[in-house]
């Protein structure tokens, strides 16, 4: 896999929202409905992972980069399922991910094949870094000690897929307009998650 940004990974991936830090408290309230919904985002990123390598199966790196995270975000569901297990749990079902829509309804439609692929880069990159700001909060503040260390793994996988992702975008899309789009993706999410509700059972 490509080198890891990790200064970006210290500067929390950029985000310009911080999670409110009583999603904690709620999250911690309703264990099982994070774990389902938490399974199903991995799942989802597996799959979305799969659909952009059959869309641009032309890129050759970017096949070869992303294959192995295919393995590792399906190998992500099968542990969280285990963890639902572990503890008694039944996996619910898929809910709406409105964050995840509202993320997509950004991006570029028409235009230019560069600008679509671009975007769908950045949803991924976005996504992932969301994810890996809210698996800190966890790893941070839950009481239990086992999902505190268990989140800490999520975290720091979720940063390298961050940094792939964006890197994936560089090594295609001019740098700078890449940049140029980052920021604005950024503004964005940060509006969507001052608009969302805080609900302590999903992940974003």
């Amino acid at each position: 896999m490509m080198e890891q940004n990790l200064e970006a990974q210290k500067n929390i991936l950029g985000l310009q929202l911080p999670t409110d830090p009583r999603w904690v408290n709620l999250a911690s309230m309703s264990l099982q409905d994070i774990l389902t919904d938490h399974a199903y985002c991995e799942q989802k990123a597996a799959t979305s992972c799969i659909s952009i390598i059959q869309r641009y199966s032309d890129k050759e790196l970017m096949v070869k980069e992303l294959a192995p995270v295919v393995t590792e975000e399906w190998g992500h569901f099968r542990l969280v399922l285990q963890e639902l297990h572990r503890r008694g749990l039944a996996l619910g079902r898929q809910r709406k991910d409105e964050y995840v829509n509202r993320l997509i309804a950004f991006q570029q439609k028409g235009g230019a094949a560069e600008g679509r692929f671009l975007d769908e880069l950045l949803t991924m990159a976005l996504i992932e870094a969301r994810s890996c700001e809210r698996f800190k909060r966890l790893s941070e503040g839950l009481d239990d000690e086992y999902l505190r260390n268990f989140y800490r793994r999520f975290m720091e996988s979720e940063a390298g897929h961050y940094a792939l992702f964006i890197e994936l975008a560089e090594t295609y899309i001019d740098k700078t307009h890449v940049r140029q789009r980052w920021l604005q993706w950024l503004q964005h999410e940060a509006a969507i998650m001052q608009e969302l509700t805080l609900r302590g059972d999903r992940i974003h």
